[in-house]
Parts: C-alpha cells; structure tokens; sequence
C-alpha cells in the first residue's frame, strides 16, 4: 500500500524506501506490515527509465513514509538521476520526519533544493508535549521548530499535518491550542488538518476497544478546527481539511481569509448543522 499527501494526487509515485524509518506512532498502522529498507539504486533507475517513457510529467514524489531519511550522498544520486530521466520535471516532495530533517544541514538541505526536492511533507500531528510522548512521535516540540527552521531556510516549502481528535476528548483543548502555538512557531507554508481514523491492529485503538481513549463527536472534532485556525498566527499560510477523513472541508488562505473562515466554522457549530458536514459513508484514510 502507497499513501501520498492530497496535493501529490497527480504526481508520479516513485517508491525510494519501503515502510517508514521510525514506524512506531501508536495510531499509525500504515506500515506495520513492511521492514524498512532503501531500495537500491539499480532499481530505482530502472523505475525511472520506464517513467521516462510516459511523455510530459510536471510532479514526483518519493514514497515511501521517509524517504529523507536516505544519507545525503544515495539521495543527491537518486535526484541527479531523476533530473536526467525526467528533464522537464518541475517539483519533486517527500515525506520526512523530524529526526530525519535534522540528521541534515541546512546547506544539504539547499543542495536538495538545487536538484528538485521543492516541498517537504512533515507530520506534526499535536503540538502537546504530553501528547508526543503518548502517540510516540519520536520528536518534541523544539525539535519540530528547529527542524521547520532548516527546512525554510533551505528555500523549501514545508507543508504540516495535524489530527484532529488525536488526544481524544480529555485532552481535546490542550490538543487544539498547544497545536496552535507550535504551528505558529513553525510557521509553516502549508498546514493540513486530517481527523483521526482508528485503525485495527494499532495501539491507539487497543485503547479505543479497552475505553482507555474516548472520540470525540462530530462537532467536537470541528470545535478543535476552530480553535487551531482561531489561536495561530501565520506569516502566509494555505490551511486546508480537505482529507478524505474529514467531516468539513475548508481551504483558507491565513491570515486574510481567518476572519471569513471562523464564521463558517462557527455557524457550522452555533447550529450543529451535521448536514454540512461529510457524512460517515464518504470517509476514508
């Protein structure tokens, strides 16, 4: 199974790893299945040579969970190749974790910028400390910011997912505003806001089954939307929960358009209108 970000919907999948480098977050079973490893680079060229062959592509991205992590010099190899393969390429993203970003300098991080790589995708998921511990992120939230910091100033773009819900109803407002002050720390391009989906075999919903872990309802989930979009404050910011596993999508540009989206959310939850909202049978991971 391959994932890949809302916004890659159109690009080339190029697989580079297989699984994830840390795969230990405790509400992820995306990976569980698959031994990380790096595919060899014999491979990936001969992924490549057939890509080639498919006329114009604008878009690649690296998949799979991590694919950062690979040690600078394997990935400036796979990068040149991609440029020679694929000459009119004009944005390559990855996936990356914290640990992976800060395995790197800034100036590897320009070199990778100098040869494609245009946009990060960092999983940010809570900006609760305590919360980061218990999903087992495996970063804390000056890591995060520090990681945000090398990436801007490698000249790459850097888009960040949160979850809403994932500190389930007891510490949904501490989820939602410490959330908010770590985004705003990190000021990042692009904010995407997924809402939890319990899977099987994960810890989290071990939790779920034992009524260790409470959801919280519909509006509860919006209610933390509104909280994080309310209590950030971005340079230039596009904030978008137009995942599958959303219930209200919204795409706002931050911050001229936070005023105009608030009252949308809000109205959304002043009246409980669920039927504004994406119903159950739609959603998915």
């Amino acid at each position: 199974m391959i994932i890949r970000p809302p916004s890659e919907a159109h690009s080339l999948l190029l697989q580079v790893t297989v699984g994830c480098s840390h795969n230990r977050c405790t509400f992820c079973g995306t990976y569980r299945q698959k031994k990380f490893k790096i595919k060899p680079v014999e491979r990936i060229e001969k992924d490549l040579k057939e890509a080639g062959t498919y006329g114009h592509i604008e878009k690649l991205f690296l998949c799979d969970g991590d694919a950062l992590i690979i040690p600078q010099p394997r990935l400036e190899e796979i990068l040149l190749m991609i440029k020679y393969y694929l000459p009119m390429l004009e944005r390559i993203g990855s996936y990356a974790n914290t640990k992976s970003i800060l395995r790197k300098s800034v100036d590897d991080l320009k070199k990778l910028k100098e040869l494609g790589l245009k946009i990060i995708y960092l999983g940010l998921e809570t900006g609760n400390a305590e919360l980061l511990k218990k999903i087992d992120k495996g970063a804390t939230r000056e890591q995060m910011v520090e990681a945000a910091k090398r990436i801007q100033a490698a000249g790459i773009e850097l888009s960040v997912t949160v979850i809403l819900g994932i500190g389930g109803i007891k510490k949904s407002v501490e989820h939602a505003m410490d959330t908010a002050s770590l985004l705003s720390g990190m000021d990042p391009d692009y904010v995407g806001a997924l809402t939890l989906m319990l899977v099987p075999q994960t810890d989290l919903y071990d939790d779920y089954i034992a009524g260790r872990f409470v959801l919280p309802d519909k509006i509860g989930f919006i209610q933390e939307l509104y909280l994080i979009i309310a209590n950030s404050n971005f340079t230039d910011c596009y904030f978008t929960s137009n995942h599958a596993s959303n219930y209200l999508p919204i795409k706002a540009r931050l911050p001229e358009q936070k005023e105009i989206i608030m009252k949308m959310i809000g109205s959304v939850i002043e009246e409980r209108d669920v039927s504004r909202m994406r119903p159950e049978y739609l959603r998915g991971l």
